[in-house]
């Protein structure tokens, strides 16, 4: 997507001009952003999707006159449906892309942002007066009216103190400053940290396009734990020129110092370029820890698969992540081993691949034999689809 284009779902804004003004800043409303906006699902296939046990989804309510929120982990059954029907209620399900091609199209509408940086698509379905109370998410999202009203009211409070002893994270104190009723095709960006209050005027269906934003130590302790196979440190500890003590007892400067110097090979592998290109391919695609790919039943002969993927072309499987840094690829948290066989003009096939998810027919017959290869290995590994 050229970042040099006005777009109407940015408010007309290019991509540039919206990041520089408005990403991690301020919010901004968006009327119309997508004119007759169809939905990736169904109201139907939310609850369907509601009640799989593969998707990860959740039901909040408010008790009408106690005010009392409630939380049931998913999945969401048409019984537990019925015992909430008399009260304020909202179904969740995150990752929706995972199950939708149209969901995982309408992500594609923002691939003016990393993919390594958008984190998932959910949708929330609301009856009347149904919301999940004031909060705010420590990451950028784009909330999109699918179907519906909703009511956004928003604060740029620096109070973000939480009711206690509840399961969700409701804001204590919330005074909004702005507020708007988004109909169909309507969009708000919220910048992380910013409070907000999203009440159903009617029922109505809410997409939000949220952004990964991984924290500081979440970062370290996947690093750290990276470490573990990338560097191999030698030796032992080593003290030959030990002087004796009067305090056993004690670890004194000389021994901290020691172990300062062991320790400080994990300081030099962050500076090392190589080591942090390998570690961020690894961390932006390794799947959330409840994603499972599924392998074909039946894996095709060389022969056959190389006739169907030039018929009919490739996609990245709904749950895939592919992302590429310089000429390194990686899947699922993997690298994948390109030979020196893989010529230059394979590679832009594969960040083709990395940018749009998919390959056409015309584009896969171009590879070398090596290329297919890896496609079949990755088609065999349930990471790749054929069309």
């Amino acid at each position: 997507m050229k970042k040099n284009v006005a777009l109407a779902h940015l408010n007309g804004l290019t991509p540039a001009k919206f990041l520089r003004d408005y990403w991690q800043k301020k919010p901004l409303l968006i009327r119309n952003a997508f004119p007759n906006f169809e939905a990736p699902l169904t109201q139907a296939e939310i609850f369907e999707l509601a009640g799989r046990e593969e998707a990860e989804s959740r039901l909040i309510s408010q008790q009408a006159g106690s005010g009392q929120w409630e939380m049931h982990n998913g999945p969401i059954s048409k019984k537990r449906l019925s015992a909430v029907k008399k009260s304020a209620w909202t179904v969740l399900i995150q990752d929706t892309q995972h199950f939708s091609r149209e969901a995982q199209q309408l992500l594609q509408q923002f691939s003016f942002i990393p993919h390594a940086r958008i984190d998932d698509l959910m949708v929330s379905y609301a009856v009347k007066g149904g919301g999940v109370g004031p909060h705010f998410d420590s990451y950028d999202v784009f909330l999109l009216q699918g179907a519906g009203e909703r009511r956004w009211q928003i604060s740029a409070q620096r109070d973000l103190s939480l009711v206690p002893n509840i399961a969700l994270k409701i804001l204590s104190n919330f005074k909004p400053d702005q507020e708007w009723v988004l109909t169909t095709g309507d969009m708000l960006y919220l910048p992380p940290g910013y409070a907000h209050h999203g009440v159903a005027e009617t029922n109505c269906i809410t997409w939000s396009i949220g952004f990964r934003a991984p924290s500081a130590a979440e970062i370290t302790y996947d690093f750290l734990d990276f470490l573990r196979d990338e560097l191999a440190p030698a030796g032992l500890y080593n003290d030959s020129d030990l002087a004796a003590t009067e305090a056993p007892g004690g670890i004194d400067r000389d021994m901290q110092a020691r172990l300062a110097q062991i320790l400080a090979q994990v300081t030099q592998a962050s500076r090392n370029p190589n080591v942090m290109k390998r570690f961020a391919g690894r961390f932006f695609t390794e799947p959330k820890s409840h994603i499972y790919f599924d392998a074909p039943e039946i894996e095709l002969p060389t022969r056959t698969f190389l006739k169907q993927i030039s018929a009919r072309g490739v996609e990245l499987d709904l749950k895939t992540k592919f992302l590429f840094v310089d000429n390194m690829f990686f899947i699922n948290g993997d690298e994948l081993e390109m030979s020196t066989h893989v010529s230059p003009k394979d590679r832009l096939m594969w960040r083709a691949l990395a940018n749009t998810r998919t390959l056409a027919a015309r584009d896969v017959v171009q590879l070398s034999p090596t290329s297919h290869t890896l496609l079949q290995n990755l088609v065999a590994n349930g990471y790749v689809q054929i069309l």
